[in-house]
């Protein structure tokens, strides 16, 4: 029998203080997820609108729900009310109607930018090129200005805290490096923007997720802040 807890206090021994944990339950049962709850876990990753919506309501309220998969934006409005950060901001338009979605309940939503940097077409997310643009306050591919304007000031009901990413699906670790370092050298840009939608004086330091089971240990050595892990603590998925 797998042994949740057990395996969560495995990787928490690699797993620096700074660096969060996000335990991806997605396609896994609320009893399984209690048992990871009961270790002590909060952050928890799904990829699936319903799926998510009947968990939030079953499960403990203090679970901090992060929205991991590809979001359509006909969805944004169901999980914008609790969800505590979306992960999988890929497009001008999702950031506008998560934006406009948020402003109707008046909350404050926390989304971190995908960035695509894998050497695979499957996967979703910004060109390297349209983060810094949008770390330079560049707005001229959004249909609300023709005209550089700050990106908290275009969207200010979405907080953009960082990065989210993934390295190409290969065994080679050099590959992997070179995806994780990319993610860091853009997440390094947002700094600026981090700041001003935490509304901080200090220097804000951006989210940077990325790392899973298979590729985390070397996610955290090149900068990760934030590892999503699934099957290590899990198991295989419950389809």
């Amino acid at each position: 029998m797998l042994d949740v807890q057990q395996n969560i206090a495995a990787i928490r021994q690699h797993i620096p203080i700074g660096v969060t944990l996000i335990c991806v339950s997605k396609f896994h049962t609320a009893e399984t997820i209690m048992q990871a709850y009961d270790a002590g876990e909060r952050d928890f990753g799904e990829s699936r609108v319903q799926e998510l919506l009947l968990k939030q309501q079953t499960l403990p309220a203090d679970i901090r729900w992060h929205f991991i998969g590809h979001l359509q934006t006909n969805k944004v409005r169901q999980i914008v009310p609790f969800v505590h950060m979306i992960h999988s901001v890929d497009s001008v338009r999702l950031l506008e109607v998560i934006n406009r979605e948020a402003e109707k309940i008046g909350r404050r939503v926390k989304v971190l930018l995908e960035v695509h940097v894998a050497k695979e077409d499957t996967k979703s997310g910004f060109m390297p090129e349209e983060i810094l643009s949008i770390a330079n306050s560049e707005a001229s591919y959004s249909s609300l200005s023709e005209r550089p304007i700050a990106i908290q000031t275009l969207y200010p009901w979405v907080e953009i805290c960082g990065i989210m990413g993934m390295a190409t699906n290969t065994d080679d670790q050099t590959e992997w490096r070179r995806c994780f370092r990319e993610i860091k050298s853009i997440a390094n840009t947002l700094s600026p923007i981090a700041q001003r939608a935490s509304h901080s004086s200090q220097s804000e330091r951006p989210i940077i997720s990325m790392g899973m089971s298979d590729d985390y240990l070397v996610a955290i050595e090149e900068g990760s802040t934030m590892v999503r892990i699934g099957s290590s603590i899990f198991g295989e998925r419950q389809y």
